[in-house]
């Protein structure tokens, strides 16, 4: 079910997450904060950064379901207007309540998203959601950011903010690589000889077509294989 201005069909929830594994390799460093002010990190309150996500409002934020399932709302901390997050800038809050979409179980099962409210609004320029479906159209090229790991079998990720272009494929594709594609709740996008993804720690964050939030990082089967594209959260079919 599809509603409007930017509201889920959601449920609050803080149970036990199902495994999953969360999916920048190939990209580049963003350099300018105003290029994706609206990208925020989910942090633990040490500091660790284990997910991305999008301001879609002041106090808004979209990420993947599987970031959040099971913590307390409490426990996670956004910080945004920081590209590198070894430093101290931007601004940060706690989150005071989470929803996610109603039915939701594992990300392959699709409904991988979620609505964080803050405790404070955030003064940073917000994504807006993608308002036609013509943005998952095979060969659209979109941005996906991230402060995940280079390379899948490096543990080591970066805290700089990374970016990449990565082209939507077709449903077609996406099914002969995956069995439970689901064209209705989820998209894929990637090279088929592989090269650029999404990776480890870049779940949550955007997926940008021609300025707008089409898709969030969801799941997919290591990172930058070849014939074996990153899966992403089909915004359109959850917000608007």
């Amino acid at each position: 079910m599809r509603l409007p201005a930017v509201v889920l069909a959601l449920l609050v929830i803080t149970v036990t997450p199902a495994h999953a594994e969360p999916r920048v390799v190939g990209g580049v460093v963003v350099e300018d904060v105003d290029e994706a002010p609206w990208m925020v990190a989910l942090t633990t309150s040490s500091g660790y950064q284990f997910c991305g996500g999008a301001l879609v409002g002041p106090d808004l934020v979209a990420t993947a379901a599987h970031c959040v399932y099971s913590r307390t709302p409490s426990s996670i901390t956004v910080v945004g207007g920081r590209l590198d997050l070894r430093t101290d800038g931007g601004s940060s809050s706690v989150v005071t309540q989470y929803q996610i979409a109603d039915g939701y179980s594992t990300p392959s099962r699709g409904k991988d998203i979620a609505l964080l409210t803050l405790a404070r609004p955030m003064p940073y320029r917000v994504l807006p959601v993608a308002a036609t479906t013509g943005v998952y159209d095979a060969r659209k090229v979109g941005v996906v950011y991230g402060w995940g790991r280079q390379e899948e079998s490096n543990t080591d990720k970066s805290p700089l903010l990374h970016k990449a272009s990565i082209p939507v494929m077709a449903d077609e594709q996406c099914s002969a690589a995956y069995a439970r594609y689901d064209a209705g709740a989820m998209f894929c996008a990637g090279y088929p000889e592989g090269g650029v993804d999404s990776c480890i720690d870049d779940s949550g964050g955007p997926f940008v077509v021609d300025g707008r939030l089409a898709g969030i990082v969801s799941w997919g089967i290591g990172c930058a294989r070849p014939n074996t594209p990153g899966v992403y959260t089909r915004v359109t079919t959850y917000l608007s």
